[in-house]
């Protein structure tokens, strides 16, 4: 997702020899597997609050344990609390609410719906924080809602647009929008690892009590792990050694190629192929992401 708030990465040396540009792609690219693999574990078998699940408590121990081997200090007190609570918002509800999401409709207008998440922050900021829209602001709200207009009545092959995706794919990009009001505050005083070592454990007893629990064959374990380790803490990590070494648009505009691999894959393997409508609209919530994301 473009222009998610990060920390100044505690990066290791082998990092500095590899190209800012190649870490944000590579995240851009682990991200749009996201729904992918998701659709391959729930064709599997299983259900998609439990797919939500496991990439928490699986995503948290890997965070767990790569904040134990900096020796990252843990959100105390107030912080912990206010962690705990974005944990619920961010990742209980966001990540939920994005695997439902590839079940209702499909990988792709997960992905695409996702995108809406910068319109959500500037909403945000303008209901409840008092911060004036500007007109770049209302042009990319304003996109943003024909996209979806567009998308929900193009459709196309092998994409439900009903209902329940587009409420499933709205409640994640909005909850999605919280890692940047999070990200401002948090990202700043405390390493990545340290924060989502707290929220993703906390996010994943949150969905614990609505998660069917299911037998899972070994190909299932393999996309968990996949989701928890490529889609979740390498995306997340190369993103953050990325972006401090990059100016914010270009990390914004090559990160936004995420919900393009999503589709492309989409359409290869499961035959998901949007009309073009809908691609239109799909590029115009693309655009608008990339309107306010780009903003100085």
């Amino acid at each position: 997702m473009t222009d998610a708030p990060t920390a100044q990465a505690q990066a290791a040396g082998w990092s500095r020899n590899i190209p800012a540009p190649l870490l944000i792609l590579t995240a851009a690219f682990l991200w749009g597997l996201l729904g992918i693999f998701g659709k391959n574990v729930q064709v599997a078998g299983v259900g998609p609050l439990e797919v939500a699940f496991w990439r928490a408590v699986l995503g948290g121990g890997l965070f767990a344990a790569h904040a134990a081997l900096i020796r990252a200090p843990l959100p105390r007190g107030r912080d912990f609390w206010i962690t705990a609570a974005f944990g619920i918002a961010g990742v209980s509800i966001f990540y939920g609410s994005y695997q439902l999401a590839v079940r209702a409709g499909g990988a792709s207008l997960a992905s695409v719906l996702l995108y809406t998440a910068p319109a959500f922050v500037a909403l945000f900021g303008w209901a409840v924080l008092r911060e004036r829209l500007g007109r770049r602001d209302v042009l990319a709200v304003a996109g943003t809602l024909a996209g979806i207009a567009l998308i929900s009545l193009g459709g196309g092959r092998g994409v439900t647009v009903s209902a329940a995706a587009l409420a499933f794919g709205l409640v994640a990009g909005f909850t999605y929008s919280l890692y940047y009001l999070y990200g401002k505050a948090f990202f700043g005083r405390y390493s990545p690892p340290a924060l989502l070592a707290v929220a993703l454990p906390i996010g994943a007893l949150g969905l614990l009590p609505f998660v069917e629990f299911s037998a899972k064959t070994p190909a299932a374990w393999s996309g968990l792990g996949a989701i928890a380790f490529l889609s979740t803490y390498l995306a997340y990590t190369a993103y953050s050694l990325g972006l401090p070494r990059l100016p914010a648009t270009r990390a914004s505009v090559i990160a936004s190629l995420e919900p393009v691999v999503a589709a492309a894959l989409a359409a290869w393997l499961f035959a998901e192929r949007l009309s073009v409508t809908a691609l239109l609209g799909a590029a115009l919530v693309i655009g608008a992401a990339l309107l306010l994301s780009l903003k100085e």
